[in-house]
Parts: C-alpha cells; structure tokens; sequence
C-alpha cells in the first residue's frame, strides 16, 4: 500500500514487468495488453471514421431519394466573415465548398458524409480517450527514483504540490475541452439524424463550435516528443501504451473539429424547429457573423444560431487592443521572472526561458533549443506585432492591401496556441521529477507566460478583420473624391 490521500490509502498496481504504479483512489486503470484485446473494437468506427461507405442513398437520382435526407444547401446570399464581400451561392451538395471571391476565405462546405461522418470521428475519439487516459503515458527512471506516470497522475501531481493554476490549465486544454467538445458534437448529430428538436440544440452547436479553438490534445502530443530529447539525457524514459494513443487521437479530434460545417448544422437545426434560415439579403437585415444567414436588423439575439447580431463587432478594436497591451505588460515577467527551476542533492539551477534556452544550446540539444526558442519567444513576439499592426492598419491605415492583411491575421489566429509547448513542457518535467533526489518546479513565470498565450488568442478573437476592409474603402473613397476635385 502507498501513501494516502484524503483519507484513502493509494493502492499499488503491478504490471507484468513488476514495475509499480500509483493511481488516485477509484481511478480505472487499464492493462496495456487490452489495446492489442481490443484492437478489434476500436478499429471499425476509425476505418468508418477514416473511409465512410458511400451511403446507398447516393447512387439513387434525386427525383427517386424519397424521404432520403436532404444533405444539401439551398442557393442563398452570405456576407463574409472576414472582408464584408457579398456573395451569391449556388446550391451546395456533399462534398462541396463555397469561397469568398474578395479574399479567398473558405466560407463553408458541406462534408462528403454530412450527416455521419462527425459523429463517427466523435465516436473514434471517445474511445481512443478512455484508453490514453486510463493507462501509462511515460515511465522515466533515474538512479535511485522513478515516476510512473498517467496523465491523470500529471494533473493530481500539480494539484499535490500547489500548482493548482497549472493543473486547471492541463485539465482543461487536454481533457475537459475535447471531452465536452464530443459529447456536444454527439448530441448535436444525434438530434440530426433523428429529426428531433432536443433542448437547447443551438446552445450546444454554439458552444460546440467555440471549444474549437481550446483543444489542444496535438500541442501536448509535440510536447511530449520535446520534453522526451530533455528527460533522454538525464533518465532512462519508456513510453506507455497512452502515449502511442494520442497521436491517433490527436489526428481524430482535428478530423472531427474540421468536419462540422456550422453554416449546414444551423440551417438543418432551424429546419427541425420549424423556420427557415435562408432569407432575402435586404438593407434592413444583417448577415449573422457566426451562422451567416441575414436576419431582421431588430432581432436580438440570431433567430438561427443565438449569438449577437451586429454589421460589424461592437468595441472590437478596443478590446483586442486591451488584450493585446496585458499581454505586452505580462510578456516582460515571463521572460524576466524564472520559469523552471531544478534541484538536486547537490546543485540548484534556476532558469528562465531565454538561460534555459541558451542552456540546451550550449549542451547540445540544439534541436529542443530551437522548438523552444520559437514556441517560446518567436511565436508570441511575432503575435504580438502582427495584432498591432492589424490594429493598427483598422484604426488609421493598412500597412499592405486588405487581401494581405487578411492572410496574416488567419496565420496569427492559427499559431498562437502553440506557444502551449512550453508550459506543456514543463508540466512533463516537473511531473517525471518530484522526488528528493531530482526535482523540478514551476517557476512564477510559468503562470505570466501562460496568460500571455491565453490574452493574445483572446485579442485575435475579437478583432474584426472586416474593419482593414472598411479603412481601405473609406481612404479609397476619400483619394478618389480628393481626385475628382482636382480634376
């Protein structure tokens, strides 16, 4: 028996190799051997997942599909979500795209299998869960200790020792996200297929959408592989049975996030409820910035998908910016404050990020040096100016053309998450090392670098990259009219 917590002494499990693991009490601890037991069991929904079967509903001609769902979208008029354009699609099938003719952002698409595809990766990715978060996800040793680790165990770790910031941070972005994004996609689809308005279905397709961008499962993954080139070199490190799932894992969380059209789901929920969300673009009505269908301009909040109604997002500009400056002031003790600290029987190394960085480069690790380097300090300094000068470019004048800007704001949107890999990072380590004879702790510039992370993805969220479109019209309407007075 191992020590107790709360009460409830801790239980030691042995494996076949003798090798000891501790678990929480009540924690359902699988045996390695039942991945390859039920490898069976989990590759049906992943080749379905992977290869859907063409539904038989496909080879039968429109005019003899009866009461065969409907995967198609009507012909209807949308503005775009990043430059204001209107446009006019056409009657969109399976398998097929609509895309801005202003700046080329994807509008929407309807999947190949709309109706089973989502929920079948869904399906694949809970299962996949239940196995990587219930088994060994990494086994490092040193003379003297060993850290038999779950990712659960990580998360109770943090919690153990006071870091209770850092653990939320793990839960959320590994665990708790993913797990409600895939029972919110499995509710959603379920009441698709079958035709039944359940509770608050747009709420759930809301929320659904938004936990999106929180997912980090694949972040953690890389992580990992980063932290393994650090642990090697001072430890004897075996990989478990969790960690070979999660790249699978990782791989059906992205499938199943870039599945679901948002556009079709909101028009098929609208149709379950009895409305019809394709309506006439008119003067008096606003394209909805999250469905994209034109509602009445009075109507609060989007009779379609319930978010907030408005041409363009209200204080926009000065929130992102108020993001942007936190995150500018809290980048200064990130970077100045120590971020990890190790400790032996015989020595103490306190490291910020930039030492800890030149630290691997001068022992070698170059490669771990560099992924640090750029997740570290490139990715955040270079978002960090990019929003400024998106800011900047709505506020008085674009710096390059609207098209341009537009580019650059979708690759700062998409980056930001993964300066993640170095609280990740550290997370690993300091969970592998938690004993007497090697230790390593958090530093408080783990929590500023974090939140730094955290506030630049919420100033790109909010920024509105239609008003860099709007400015460059107002000057160009303004140089024209300067012009015709001249002539």
């Amino acid at each position: 028996m191992g020590s107790a917590v709360g009460g409830q002494p801790l239980e030691k499990i042995f494996l076949p190799d003798d090798k000891g693991l501790f678990i929480l009490p009540n924690l359902p601890v699988l045996h390695p051997d039942w991945v390859y037991r039920f490898f069976s069991f989990i590759m049906p929904p992943l080749i379905f997942a992977t290869f859907p079967m063409k539904p038989f509903a496909e080879n039968i001609p429109h005019s003899l599909r009866g009461n065969c769902r409907d995967e198609a979208l009507p012909p209807h008029t949308v503005d775009c979500p990043e430059c204001g354009c209107r446009a006019d699609v056409p009657r969109l099938d399976s398998g097929e795209a609509a895309f801005c003719p202003s700046c080329g952002h994807k509008l929407f698409r309807v999947g190949r299998h709309p109706f089973s595809a989502p929920p079948a990766y869904a399906a694949a990715s809970l299962i996949l869960m239940a196995f990587a978060y219930g088994m060994t996800y990494i086994e490092v040793g040193i003379p003297g200790a060993a850290s038999v680790l779950s990712l659960p165990e990580m998360v109770r770790l943090m919690v153990f020792q006071d870091y209770g910031f850092l653990a939320e941070v793990m839960f959320v972005l590994t665990f708790g996200a993913p797990v409600l994004f895939l029972l919110l996609c499995l509710y959603v689809y379920t009441a698709l297929i079958r035709e039944k308005a359940y509770p608050a279905l747009r709420f759930a397709t809301r929320v659904l959408v938004r936990l999106r961008h929180w997912i980090m499962v694949d972040v953690f993954f890389i992580s990992t592989l980063v932290a393994y080139i650090k642990l090697s070199s001072v430890a004897t490190v075996e990989f478990g049975s969790a960690f070979y799932l999660m790249f699978p894992l990782s791989v059906m969380l992205i499938r199943t996030s870039v599945s679901i059209p948002q556009h079709w789901v909101y028009y098929k929920i609208h149709r379950l409820t009895g409305g019809h969300a394709v309506q006439t673009a008119t003067e008096d009505k606003i394209c909805c910035s999250r469905c994209l269908y034109f509602r009445n301009k009075d109507e609060q909040p989007c009779g379609v998908c319930g978010a907030d109604l408005y041409r363009r997002r209200p204080k926009s500009l000065s929130i992102s910016l108020a993001f942007l400056v936190a995150a500018f002031i809290l980048y200064f003790p990130a970077n100045i404050l120590p971020i990890m600290i190790s400790s032996n029987p015989t020595a103490l190394e306190i490291n910020t990020i930039f030492n800890g960085i030149v630290y691997m480069w001068d022992d070698g690790d170059r490669l771990i040096a560099v992924i640090i380097f750029s997740a570290s300090i490139m990715v955040p300094v270079l978002k960090i100016i990019a929003m400024a000068v998106l800011i900047y470019s709505a506020y008085f004048k674009p710096v390059m053309s609207a098209d341009k800007m537009s580019v650059l704001y979708r690759i700062t949107e998409s980056i930001g998450r993964w300066s993640m890999i170095d609280i990740f990072v550290i997370i690993i380590l300091m969970s592998s090392f938690h004993t007497n004879m090697a230790r390593v702790v958090p530093g408080s510039a783990a929590i500023y670098f974090c939140l730094v992370v955290i506030l630049t993805m919420l100033s790109a969220y909010y920024f509105d990259p239609r008003l860099i479109w709007d400015k460059q019209q107002q000057l160009s309407d303004g140089l024209d009219s300067d012009q015709t007075l001249t002539q």
